[in-house]
């Protein structure tokens, strides 16, 4: 179990590195819902790797990370040229 939860961390960690590499590069925008979609799965992923050890600041940490996605995700899906 320990294993799967490890890769779950890594898999949060590859997603928040490779969203901020877009961004960074300008192949992606703040506002597009792969952005979005591409953090708040990191946040999940981490959360539940970092939860079953006790890590109450890391797990803080991607809840906060996480409703921010989360809202973003939502505000963006909203918006009426989404539609």
């Amino acid at each position: 179990m320990t294993v799967i939860l490890d890769l779950f961390g890594w898999a949060g960690t590859t997603a928040f590195v490779a969203a901020y590499y877009l961004v960074s590069c300008g192949r992606l925008k703040v506002d597009s819902v792969f952005y979005q979609v591409l953090n708040l799965g990191g946040a999940v992923a981490v959360g539940c790797s970092v939860f079953p050890k006790n890590a109450w600041p890391a797990f803080g940490l991607e809840i906060a990370w996480g409703t921010i996605a989360l809202v973003s995700l939502i505000r963006i899906l909203k918006r009426p040229e989404a539609a």
